[in-house]
């Protein structure tokens, strides 16, 4: 072995001995440290990434499978969404991680089956039910249903296959095959952009070796306007370094400064037309700067380099977002031009004293234009107090997702927005089936939100159901009984009917929790719900249709009648 892949090795063993939790070998938990360093500029949360895990046998190759559009992870109510824009990117990622220390052929072949048989339109995706397992036949499914969707948006399509090892060198033969796979799913997607990637040792190891948040330089036209004594900055960017500074490299839109902003991009509305008028029309007498408002972003810090560099330090672009992709998507039609266009952008940044500034500045900056009242709720002072309760208590409310992550703050120590929504909606409005199956639109529904945010809760209920969910989900990872998607499934409903059991009956309101012990819950009773719900799960079917059904909700609940 070389270094790198000896390096490896002792990295991946001393990760999985601490945190071992949900993973039966060094093996599987390979598939899991693999990803989530391959797919880190992605900002996926750990849950996320577990989420897109589908080797459980019979997945034709496929340990995981991820969808995005334009950036964004799509989950399963992602269809129930009415706004993708025209000319949006759809991605679908599949990936193979392998511990061996050499590419296999058998890889590519796997995959070039499964592409034959499951992008294939005219083919029943059900019809392959006893060849792949559920997860890889939803997922695919899942890619049919949004590209036939979205398809008379224009659609840009990406498909990109990536093979992760310890290897250090690749055959011949297994690139053979590789390029034999993209010119299969061409076949069936002309337009299509496909790649095959291998990823052994080094690359990994340069994946892990990688800082997603951090320090970014920001080359500027002239020296900056300094505003006051909080390191706050007004400047021209010209518009190819700008293009530079939002893109992995060039090539992708850098995901990690974006993820503060409260909105989607919006693709051919009025306001981007017109932004995509002002970039096209390229005349050296008008400059891009005099018709656009610019963009606002907040950072940790910034220090000038020299008197046209910035160092800013976490940067987050909470207000351009609409013309950052306008840029991106020019300089990519238009790549020639990165050598010749001479206009520039106004850019401000500002770093804010505390976190209630930071929410002020984007709720102002945002509230300007028409956009979904949704959109700002991560910026409600409920959100906050709870931010601020839950840190009190040791854990950490990611109200900016990836914050504490890449603070170093232990995964299991923090909570995700939607996986609190998940737990309440699961006990407070007896819904599991909901928190299963509509992980990233629980918040956009008004009378959801309003139930759970607005009616003057107490912040301790939050903290005991997060607590409760918490001690469910390490009892599932470490018992060893159910694998990482049947944990998924079974999680809420063991939550809700351990509450339900606790109150004895099927509908537990506030005040139920309110008197309810912290420490109500034992092992013993967790092992005994989750086997009766598993139970009953397995009666129904043992799918994940059945987990986002009403069928195991109705069956819970009539125990108390």
């Amino acid at each position: 072995m070389t270094n790198t892949q000896i390096l490896l090795k002792d990295i991946i063993q001393q990760e999985f001995n601490e945190n071992p939790n949900g993973y039966n070998s060094l093996e599987e938990f390979f598939e899991f440290f693999s990803t989530k360093e391959l797919l880190k500029r992605r900002m996926l949360s750990d849950e996320e990434i577990l989420q897109g895990i589908k080797g459980n046998g019979n997945d034709g190759g496929c340990d995981s499978i991820y969808i995005f559009c334009n950036g964004h992870l799509v989950k399963e109510d992602f269809l129930e969404r009415k706004d993708v824009p025209a000319e949006s990117t759809i991605e679908m990622i599949i990936i193979q991680s392998k511990t061996a220390m050499s590419f296999n052929e058998d890889v590519i072949m796997k995959w070039k089956t499964v592409s034959d048989n499951l992008f294939d339109f005219n083919k029943n995706i059900n019809d392959y039910s006893a060849r792949y397992n559920e997860d890889v036949r939803d997922a695919f499914q899942l890619f049919r249903d949004v590209y036939k969707a979205f398809a008379r948006n224009r659609v840009k399509l990406a498909i990109k296959y990536y093979y992760l090892s310890e290897g250090d060198t690749v055959h011949p033969n297994v690139m053979q095959q590789g390029e034999e796979l993209k010119k299969l799913v061409q076949k069936h997607f002309p337009a299509a952009k496909v790649t095959v990637e291998y990823y052994g040792a080094e690359k990994i190891m340069e994946c892990f070796s990688s800082s997603v948040s951090g320090d970014y330089e920001l080359q500027l036209v002239d020296n900056p306007i300094s505003l006051g004594n909080n390191k706050d900055y007004v400047a021209l960017v010209s518009l190819r370094e700008y293009y530079k500074f939002i893109t992995n490299n060039g090539e992708t839109l850098d995901q990690t400064i974006f993820e503060a902003n409260i909105r989607d991009y919006q693709g051919d509305v009025i306001v981007n037309t017109g932004i995509q008028k002002s970039l096209l029309n390229n005349s050296e007498k008008t400059d891009f700067w005099w018709l656009n408002n610019g963009i606002t972003i907040l950072a940790e810090n910034v220090v000038p380099v020299t008197s046209r560099t910035l160092l800013i330090t976490e940067p987050e672009i909470v207000n351009g977002l609409q013309t950052s992709n306008e840029i991106y998507n020019y300089f990519s039609k238009f790549s020639e031009r990165l050598s010749t266009d001479i206009r520039n952008v106004l850019v401000r940044i500002i770093v804010p004293n505390d976190d209630q500034l930071r929410d002020e500045i984007i709720f102002a900056t945002n509230n300007q234009t028409t956009i979904p009242k949704s959109s700002l709720r991560v910026s409600d002072p409920i959100h906050r107090q709870i931010e601020m309760y839950f840190e009190k208590k040791g854990l950490y409310y990611d109200r900016r997702k990836n914050h504490y992550k890449n603070l170093g703050k232990k995964s299991s120590e923090i909570i995700s927005v939607s996986y609190l929504a998940q737990s309440l909606i699961a006990v407070l409005l007896q819904k599991p089936n909901y928190s299963r199956a509509r992980p990233s639109t629980l918040l956009t529904d008004d009378e959801y939100y309003d139930a759970l945010y607005k009616s003057n809760i107490e912040l301790s209920i939050y903290y005991k159901i997060v607590i409760w969910s918490n001690e469910i989900k390490s009892y599932l990872r470490q018992c060893g009984l159910y694998d990482i998607k049947q944990q998924g499934d079974l999680l809420f409903y063991v939550l809700y009917y351990s509450c339900a059991k606790k109150v004895n009956k099927s509908k537990i309101t506030v005040k139920d929790v309110k008197e309810i012990e912290l420490d109500f819950l034992n092992s013993k009773d967790i092992e005994g719900y989750c086997k009766h719900i598993f139970d009953i799960y397995i009666s129904l079917g043992g799918t994940g249709k059945v987990a986002k059904g009403s069928a195991m909700i109705e069956t819970l609940k009539a125990e108390f009648f």
